[in-house]
């Protein structure tokens, strides 16, 4: 059987209330930062069960602004998960810190809280887990390494929008939580970023870093900067999209939780493919629903001829160039990752199509007995 249409790995939904926000940005001739990005950060924490929201132009600068405002800088190290986009090393990177990899759970594919204890020095100040997926990392066990250590927590929930973890949001265990508002994400804002935190001191901070040192959005002229600060702001314009995303966050949580179901049903007689597991019921929310498949590349190819289209995950950060390391010392992300691929995960795909591809799934193995 071949999709009537094609069936698309993602794709971002943009509606006429974006439009309508935008053109109201565009009517006030203020394009820059301002009262509607107040706005998008307010309903934003107020969503995430958060005190404080710092809107900023990535997830990629949220986790950088995270850590930095928490001190990490030069001579530094900071511990990150090798299965995660690079960015999350990037980000470590950036603040002149040294990111140091670790190995992940083989069922979870997030970081593995032993090896974070086992990689603490005297120069380590910060863990970054990553919740892959929208799957919740170990947040208990890491926190109390982290209690135990003396290291601080940003929670890497780029991919996390509404996953809930024991009742609590993902992205509120830490000192700070990171989330990306790419296309590829639940909503987006083209690009941008947010840090949520429960810390005054460090929300004041993050905002210094933000937008040259100043702590409230000044005029451009004779401003005070006490502190040093770049400029990471999210616009108006971006905001504006990301008001009326959020407004249909919690719709679109729940489809999403929705395909895993499908998913899981679907493909539970196929002996070949292990969809990884979400605890939907309990509140986690899959950004993506993943699966570790034999024969992936094969797979990949067969479907995509048949217009449905998968996405392979990331090759290990530790095969990179910039972070090369040894593949003996990450046996489960050098195994799993060839191996490992998201399933077709877009907002607009129905039942009837899940079980499409579960179909096509099906069918190419049964062609390779």
């Amino acid at each position: 059987m071949t999709a009537t249409t094609a069936i698309p790995w993602w794709a971002p939904q943009i509606g006429t209330e974006e439009r309508e926000r935008l053109l109201r940005v565009l009517d006030s001739n203020y394009l820059n930062e301002g009262t509607v990005t107040e706005e998008f950060e307010r309903s934003a924490a107020g969503m995430f069960g958060a005190a404080h929201a710092v809107a900023t132009t990535s997830g990629t600068s949220a986790i950088f602004l995270a850590l930095a405002a928490l001190g990490v800088g030069h001579g530094d190290e900071v511990i990150v998960p090798d299965v995660t986009f690079i960015a999350t090393a990037n980000a470590v990177t950036l603040t002149g810190a040294t990111p140091v990899l670790i190995d992940v759970n083989p069922h979870t594919l997030t970081i593995d809280a032993a090896a974070v204890d086992a990689s603490v020095t005297p120069r380590t100040r910060a863990v970054v887990p990553v919740h892959v997926s929208g799957r919740a990392a170990p947040m208990e066990a890491i926190l109390e390494v982290a209690r135990r250590r003396g290291i601080a927590v940003v929670e890497d929930a780029a991919e996390a929008l509404d996953s809930r973890h024991r009742g609590r949001f993902l992205g509120t265990f830490g000192a700070a939580g990171c989330f990306s508002f790419s296309p590829n994400k639940t909503i987006t804002t083209g690009q941008g970023g947010l840090v949520v935190t429960d810390d005054a001191g460090l929300a004041r901070r993050l905002r210094e870093l933000k937008d040259q040192g100043r702590p409230v959005r000044g005029t451009g002229g004779n401003d005070v900067h006490d502190v040093l600060g770049f400029n990471f702001k999210l616009t108006n314009l971006q905001a504006a999209v990301g008001v009326a995303q959020l407004d249909k966050l919690r719709a679109r949580a729940a489809h999403q939780r929705d395909l895993y179901r499908w998913y899981a049903a679907g493909l539970a007689d196929v002996r070949q493919v292990r969809v990884l597991p979400f605890k939907v019921d309990e509140g986690e929310t899959p950004q993506w629903v993943d699966a570790i498949a034999e024969e992936r590349d094969a797979l990949v190819e067969q479907l995509r001829r048949h217009d449905v289209h998968c996405r392979p995950f990331w090759f290990p950060i530790h095969t990179q160039r910039p972070y090369a390391d040894a593949d003996a010392r990450f046996p489960v992300s050098t195994r799993l990752m060839p191996s490992a691929l998201w399933l077709p995960s877009a907002l607009q795909l129905t039942e009837a199509d899940v079980l499409l591809v579960c179909d096509q799934i099906r069918a190419f193995y049964r062609g390779r007995s």
